[in-house]
């Protein structure tokens, strides 16, 4: 037999609840690898230009580039560290965007596989029970097909908890170079003269 004829006894055999779990773990895995790309692409573009104007700052520049999220918190007039700081946090909540679907699919898919197989478990014995057949070779076949949704799910968490952790850390690096040129701009800020006028 070959794997689609398997996959197709598979599914003739299977309940409507199995068939559900089945088509709902699909859905997240796609969705896991949708998520991991797009992200990926965007944070990576995204460190690129704050990294280069990391870069240009401690070359010499007085201010970040136009392409770096602090310029638009910031300008040569306006370099206040409450400024900076809500800046800092308006770009830690968009490097982070998506992660909490990642979190959630790595979390629950385990869970939904487990019902799948304790459904098919059940659906088995129930049959079973009516047909009055219980041998060994009846029942191995169907409590192994029914350990399929469970394997699915756990399938389903691997890549998903892999991506939360490495978009995690893609979106740590970002910060960093966020933080440091936040840093950098306070540093190169001229500081005011207090007390320059003497007493008479």
């Amino acid at each position: 037999m070959t794997a689609v004829d398997i996959l197709i006894n598979y599914i003739s055999r299977s309940s409507y609840i199995t068939l559900f779990v089945l088509i709902w773990l699909s859905f997240y895995f796609v969705t896991t690898f949708g998520v991991l790309l797009s992200r990926y692409l965007y944070l990576s573009n995204w460190i690129k230009n704050e990294k280069s104007s990391l870069e240009s700052m401690m070359m010499g520049a007085k201010n970040v580039r136009d392409d770096s999220i602090l310029r638009k918190c910031t300008s040569s007039f306006n370099q206040s560290p409450n400024l900076l700081n809500v800046c800092k946090s308006v770009a830690q909540k968009n490097s982070t965007n998506g992660l909490w679907l990642l979190s959630m699919i790595a979390s629950t898919s385990p869970f939904i596989g487990l019902f799948g197989t304790v459904v098919s478990i059940l659906d088995t014995f129930s049959g079973l029970g009516q047909s009055g057949s219980a041998s060994l070779g009846v029942i191995a076949p169907a409590i192994s097909e029914a350990l399929v949704a469970t394997a699915a799910g756990i399938f389903v968490a691997i890549p998903a908890y892999s991506a939360h952790l490495f978009l995690k850390r893609k979106a740590y690096e970002l910060f960093m170079y966020i933080d440091r040129q936040s840093e950098l701009i306070l540093s190169n800020k001229p500081k005011e003269n207090k007390g320059s006028k003497s007493d008479v």
